[in-house]
């Protein structure tokens, strides 16, 4: 299957969070040129960004700070907020590549139980996060924010702890930067990424996964009491914290 890098397409009104699915699933994804587009480019790179879960490397001083839990992590409690500080120009990013458009189609995802986003709080303020979709037993990350040092890094590292536990195989990173690489970031060429993604959709794999049980220094990875059957694993964990030690002992990775 022979993928364009860049086709241009989609007025607000032509496409729907299954569109989007389904590009998703042929290693497709949308960006927007300017905050203010009001169209789509859909994307495919020659070479992409993946974040291998069995060689996730985790900085030493970031293994500090997310053993400190200094900040809060929760799951999937602020969606449309990470997303809208993830829109937001920063220094060194002075136009954003999330438009209206692209605002309102992962917020439909979302709702859908596609997205999700991993977010930093510091006293009840979001300080940080990331958001991405996930398919079958691959994640697609999106976009992240810092409004204090070291904030998306902590995200990313409970987001790979818990794709790790919930048995995801894949994790697209879309382009690989500088900022990812650190972390263990390669590029792939596409009809490997592609190749990967088909087994990864293949995969049965859980992101809402048990909270673990026991106390700092040692864990259990017995299922935390009451019904996660379906609706119930949901309810169980969505917004659950995650300690850091339990982070780190899934992401073993550090230097």
């Amino acid at each position: 299957m022979t993928l364009p890098c860049y086709a241009t397409g989609g007025m607000s009104n032509s496409t729907s969070p299954e569109l989007l699915l389904r590009a998703y699933a042929a290693g497709i994804f949308p960006m927007a040129e300017r905050r203010d587009s009001e169209t789509l480019m859909w994307i495919s790179p020659e070479q992409r960004g993946v974040i291998p879960l069995d060689n996730f490397h985790v900085p030493s001083r970031l293994a500090r700070t997310v053993k400190s839990d200094r900040f809060e992590v929760r799951v999937d409690t602020a969606f449309a907020e990470v997303m809208a500080a993830c829109a937001q120009t920063a220094p060194g990013r002075e136009q954003s590549w999330i438009n209206d458009e692209i605002l309102a189609l992962y917020g439909a995802l979302h709702r859908q139980g596609h997205a999700h986003s991993v977010e930093c709080w510091r006293e009840d303020r979001l300080v940080g996060g990331l958001y991405g979709v996930r398919l079958g037993g691959a994640f697609f990350g999106e976009s992240m924010f810092s409004r204090e040092r070291d904030t998306s890094k902590v995200a990313l590292v409970h987001l790979v702890a818990r794709l790790i536990r919930g048995g995801f195989t894949l994790l697209d990173a879309q382009f690989l930067t500088d900022h990812l690489a650190q972390f263990g970031a390669v590029a792939i060429p596409r009809r490997e990424y592609l190749r990967r993604l088909k087994k990864a959709l293949e995969t049965d794999a859980n992101f809402y996964c048990p909270e673990p049980s026991g106390r700092s220094g040692s864990f259990s990875l017995a299922e935390a009491s009451g019904d996660l059957g379906l609706t119930g694993a949901v309810e169980a964990t969505v917004g659950a914290v995650w300690p850091g030690w339990f982070v780190l002992q899934l992401t073993t990775h550090t230097s």
